[in-house]
């Protein structure tokens, strides 16, 4: 009985594990290896774009910028798991350097994009 508890999360686990997202962003080359279809020179092609060029904005972007990456390619691609998240740490960091002081107003953009930042009345 044990065994089969065992073996049962097991594959739980791995089932999860396959359908895990790789932010393109965020990846290094060994992430963007483990995504089905892509291998070692298309990994460092997108290394070598998101280094030079900044972060991916959307699939559409990934697909312009990156050689042989077409349309069909990056939907396929989408599918097994190959996302982009935020674009860059950047933005993050942006939003915290210029978070209000206690009493001042927040714009409607920074209150709107970040649900955590109160407006004090």
């Amino acid at each position: 009985m044990f065994r089969k508890v065992l073996v049962t999360a097991a594959m739980l686990a791995a089932f999860g594990h396959a359908y895990a997202m790789v932010d393109v962003n965020t990846a290094n080359e060994d992430a963007l290896r483990g995504v089905k279809g892509i291998g070692a020179a298309k990994a460092k092609a997108i290394l070598e774009e998101r280094t030079a060029h900044g972060p991916f904005k959307d699939m559409a972007d990934l697909g312009k910028r990156v050689k042989g990456m077409g349309g069909h390619t990056v939907e396929r691609l989408q599918a097994e798991g190959l996302a982009v998240g935020p674009a860059g740490a950047a933005a993050g960091t942006q939003v915290a350097a210029t978070s209000p002081t206690k009493g001042e107003a927040v714009p409607a953009a920074t209150a709107k994009n970040n649900p955590a930042v109160a407006v004090k009345k």
